[in-house]
């Protein structure tokens, strides 16, 4: 059984079709980069997958059964989505982190949030600081982390390397890099980088929001 099936997938918004006729499938651990030009409806597939949109037409399904048929917050611990414009909440740092530990009634691993700190390039100090005197760049990595702190089975990324300078792009790209040696996480990537996309291991273009690969089959890359 695949881990994500699309079939046919169509959404519309205000009479016009922003998605058409989407399709492919993912098996666990696969990295699928997905590209295309500004406004092609990138975004709007991973949102979709995500439960936060709901589809026009088609189906999304996750192991085998509709997303619709699970309950949305078990759904978001198992296919997490990291926003383009990070999404921050609280007063700290520490807030945001504690946050999964919170939903799942369990307490905060401080040792673990410093060590993921640490290897997105900031330090333990971090912890304390105020949501409103990070950067982009920061606030991008920290709601990075709040993302997989448990890891999910799938993650959504919609762009959060677009805040960051080459040196702090390359520290999240090893980053990933090393996490995909070690799990089996499956990640869906939204980038307009071409290092970036390079990356993965299978890729898509949406161009007017349809499927631009030959034939609609996600392609294999020589990595």
């Amino acid at each position: 059984m695949s881990l994500l099936k699309i079939n046919n997938l169509s959404f519309e918004a205000a009479d016009k079709k922003i998605l058409e006729n989407i399709q492919f499938t993912l098996e666990e651990g696969d990295f699928l980069s997905i590209t295309g030009p500004s406004g092609s409806g990138k975004s709007t597939l991973l949102k979709i997958i995500a439960t936060i949109l709901s589809k026009t037409s088609g189906e999304v399904l996750y192991k085998g059964k509709s997303v619709e048929s699970y309950e949305p917050t078990e759904y978001r611990k198992e296919v997490s989505y990291c926003f383009q414009s990070p999404v921050l909440f609280g007063d700290t740092v520490k807030d945001n982190l504690a946050f999964p530990y919170n939903i799942r009634q369990m307490a905060f691993d401080e040792g673990k949030a410093v060590e993921y700190l640490k290897t997105v390039g900031l330090s333990e100090d971090y912890l304390n600081k105020s949501i409103t005197s990070l950067s982009g760049g920061e606030k991008q990595r920290i709601a990075l982390i709040r993302n997989i702190l448990f890891q999910p089975k799938i993650l959504l990324l919609d762009e959060v390397t677009s805040a960051l300078d080459e040196e702090n792009r390359q520290i999240i790209w090893k980053w990933l890099h090393e996490m995909r040696q070690k799990t089996e996480m499956t990640i869906l990537m939204i980038s307009h980088n071409e290092e970036e996309a390079a990356l993965a291991s299978k890729h898509i273009r949406i161009v007017a929001g349809k499927m631009a690969n030959k034939g609609g089959v996600v392609n294999e890359s020589a990595n």
